[in-house]
């Protein structure tokens, strides 16, 4: 009861409105995933480079299934023999099937390409949220670190850390991951920075919500949808990465197959038969070209100012 001047009591008609806050929601848009589905099958494109990958994975989880010889398997005799009814593709300068090799190496690629992402991917998404949300100098230094990284050309950082810890899938995905992970920082800080100005990270603030939970209820949902497209073009750029490595003789460890390799051991026998390098460096061509015509396709899907 409250007091009046006059010496009256009154009833204190204390609303909720007036006692509550209601806990925050972000007010993002998002559309169903029928409808990004919806936008994403309007774009040929994107349609054409879902079906590079999904042959690609095919390729590399049946290859077990779909190789017609042992990829390790060779006889000299047989060696640079063109397509045939015996060989598709032909056989390489150790007389093994190429089609063999191309499908378990497409298993060797995307072996790489999925840990290389996730590892740079989850160091560099932890990383871009803490310095763009709690800003100041960890935000300064660690903001720096990220630029010395980005002034060293990728294949140049990768070729080091490959040096120092030496061949192998260790190494390599390492390297390649490490290639990554100051892009998906700067992306995800960038984000960070404008979303955690909005009316509702304040409010949650206000009612006393921990850093953690604003940071994984209510920023980190409003990043997934970059998130996922720079995914998408990280895994044609590890490829790339990975190949060149693998091309140079830095990355997994001979006989195993891979197109990057693959392509290294073929380059002295180009001009006496040119299946040899055609073979490895068109699949790996046509992949990269899938994955940014899915990246490309996802940009546009999931961007809120294109919904119709």
């Amino acid at each position: 009861m409250l007091t009046d001047p006059g010496g009256a009591s009154a009833p204190a008609a204390i609303t909720s409105e007036t006692t509550s806050i209601a806990s925050p929601v972000a007010l993002v848009p998002r559309g169903s995933a029928s409808t990004t589905w919806r936008r994403f099958r309007r774009n040929r494109g994107a349609v054409i480079g879902l079906g590079i990958i999904a042959v690609y994975v095919a390729m590399a989880l049946f290859a077990n299934l779909l190789a017609p010889y042992d990829p390790l398997d060779g006889q000299l005799v047989l060696k640079l023999q063109p397509p045939s009814a015996a060989h598709w593709l032909g056989t390489d300068e150790l007389g093994r099937d190429l089609l063999s090799r191309l499908l378990y190496g497409a298993r060797s690629s995307l072996e790489i390409q999925v840990t290389a992402v996730a590892f740079s991917l989850c160091v560099g998404v932890v990383w871009g949220l803490v310095s763009g949300y709690f800003g100041g100098p960890l935000d300064e230094a660690s903001m720096r670190v990220a630029d010395v990284l980005l002034a060293f050309p990728s294949i140049l950082l990768a070729i080091s850390i490959v040096a120092i810890l030496g061949n192998g899938l260790f190494s390599i995905v390492l390297a390649v991951g490490a290639v990554s992970v100051p892009q998906f920082a700067r992306l995800v800080r960038g984000l960070v920075l404008g979303i955690r100005e909005t009316d509702y990270v304040e409010a949650a603030r206000a009612i006393g919500e921990s850093h953690f939970s604003i940071l994984s209820r209510y920023i980190l949902p409003n990043t997934t949808a970059p998130i996922i497209v720079q995914t998408t073009l990280r895994m044609a750029t590890v490829l790339l990465v990975a190949s060149g490595l693998n091309f140079l003789g830095l990355g997994v460890v001979p006989p195993t197959p891979e197109w990057g390799s693959m392509l290294s051991n073929a380059r002295e026998y180009m001009f006496q038969s040119i299946h040899v390098t055609l073979i490895p460096g068109l699949a790996i061509t046509l992949v990269v070209i899938g994955f940014n015509l899915v990246g490309d396709g996802l940009r546009d899907a999931l961007d809120p100012r294109m919904r119709s």
